[in-house]
């Protein structure tokens, strides 16, 4: 039984009502340019296949140009929603209040674009929009930075731009805030848009190449979330534990990695080695048939074919991956699996940089190497990630198969499988948590990395990412 809104926040709803009744429905070039450009952004974060819902979605400008499977609005105004049904006649639409929000069925994006400094009560909408959630539902929000207001104040004495009825003025800190009093977790925050109309060529140069690398001063600001909904039932996991010249490791693998939540299988995916690797693997899997275990062989090359093939055969609900080298103790496994398990992230992300490491286990120009791609990659994610070269990288099933199906987005770049895990997380809007583990030197064997032409490739590998996910 939801609480009745206050007298107050009636009669704020009733002036945006009565505004918005009276407006036109026709936008003028400038907000329909706006919108143009805004729906780029969008249709970056929403996958094409989702079931969208836009709250205070207005005559349905910004809906109409979302490339979605289902789409659902709605507004407060009567007149408005009249026009959205006639320019996205395959919508669906209805005259409500965020507030007072009552539909059928949960949705896959929910978005607020430009809206939320016109509601009544922030934290009430955003508490409501709890029940068109599901626990993979994403809510997209942009609101406008207030350092624009001088200029957008100077716009309308102009009649550069609408008039628009008395609203809020949001800072990031206060979104934020709003989202976790309303049992939402955000995710990442990005801003766009320094020419947010569609000027010829001038648009595309700096809102592409620029706007990326002025992130204060752009006019929009992208806050993505997703609701708080911690797991009640146990996982199966499977552990994928590419090994190549590790012989000497195989039996500590097994006898060291945990049982954890409703199951564990090992997955060894043996590649190319010059040891006895694969004769090994096989010994231990018959030695110990009181595990779940499966081995096999890689036909193409590198640690990422591993890992594809590896998590091809899983059958966990939780995939995981450990390097056979075990500098990462897989002892410590467990603690990737009570993040995934309990809701806190979807994507846990191994960190060696957190405590003290074994003297040898890190060389320092890795170590320099390694700390200056973690803050690279935190601006690229827009999440933060502090070590993005820690073998250890953990999701679920679902969420791999997601970004398995959206591969194509990025292409088969990526001869190491973490940075193609990485990306397609960061595409899908996957809450992404760093894990700081204990990291040891190897007692088995030698690094099967090549600083120099691997640093090469990686580098190399941050500019395509860039384009994709910054610069677009």
């Amino acid at each position: 039984m939801h609480r009745p809104l206050p007298d107050s926040t009636r009669q704020h709803l009733d002036g945006v009502r009565d505004f918005y009744d009276a407006a036109p429905t026709a936008l003028r070039w400038g907000a329909r340019g706006y919108r143009m450009l805004l729906a780029r952004y969008y249709n970056l974060l929403i996958p094409a296949d989702a079931s969208v819902l836009e709250i205070g979605c207005g005559s349905g400008e910004l809906l109409s140009r979302l490339h979605a499977a289902r789409k659902t609005g709605i507004d407060l105004s009567a007149t408005q929603i009249e026009a959205a049904r006639a320019r996205v006649p395959g919508g669906t639409f209805h005259v409500q209040a965020g507030e007072l929000i009552d539909l059928p069925g949960q949705f896959d994006v929910i978005i607020i674009s430009d809206a939320l400094n016109l509601a009544a009560d922030v934290q009430l909408l955003l508490e409501r929009l709890q029940a068109s959630a599901h626990p993979g539902t994403r809510l997209i929000i942009n609101f406008q930075n207030s350092l624009w207001r001088p200029v957008l104040t100077l716009a309308r004495w102009l009649g550069l731009k609408a008039t628009q009825p008395e609203n809020s003025w949001l800072a990031p800190f206060d979104v934020l805030n709003l989202l976790q009093l309303a049992g939402w977790t955000p995710i990442c925050r990005q801003s766009r848009l320094l020419v947010p109309v569609p000027v010829p060529l001038l648009a595309t140069l700096v809102n592409r190449w620029v706007a990326p690398l002025a992130q204060w001063f752009c006019l929009t600001v992208f806050v993505v979330a997703r609701p708080n909904r911690p797991a009640t039932q146990p996982r199966t996991v499977s552990v994928v534990i590419p090994a190549r010249n590790e012989a000497g490791n195989i039996e500590a693998a097994v006898r060291r990695t945990p049982e954890m939540g409703a199951g564990t299988e090992l997955i060894f995916v043996e590649g190319h080695s010059r040891d006895d690797t694969w004769a090994e693997i096989q010994r231990v899997a018959r030695e110990h048939p009181e595990r779940k275990i499966k081995i096999m062989q890689q036909t193409g090359r590198g640690k990422g074919d591993a890992v594809r093939l590896g998590f091809a055969a899983a059958t966990g609900d939780i995939l995981m991956i450990l390097d056979a080298d075990l500098t990462m103790p897989p002892e410590e496994l467990p603690k990737f699996y009570e993040v995934l398990a309990s809701g806190r992230a979807e994507f846990a992300n191994g960190v060696r940089l957190v405590y003290p490491m074994d003297e040898k286990a890190m060389q320092f120009l890795n170590l320099c190497a390694n700390k200056a791609f973690g803050l690279i990659f935190t601006w690229l994610l827009g999440q933060p990630v502090k070590d993005t070269l820690c073998g250890t990288k953990v999701l679920s099933r679902v969420d791999y198969e997601k970004i398995a199906a959206n591969r194509a987005y990025f292409g088969d770049f990526d001869p190491f499988g973490d940075f193609d895990l990485l990306f397609g997380a960061a595409k899908l809007n996957l809450k992404i948590a760093d894990v700081p583990i204990r990291y040891k030197q190897r007692t088995y064997g030698t690094t099967n990395i090549h600083r120099w032409s691997h640093g090469w490739l990686l580098l190399r590998m941050v500019v395509f990412a860039a384009r994709k996910l910054k610069f677009v």
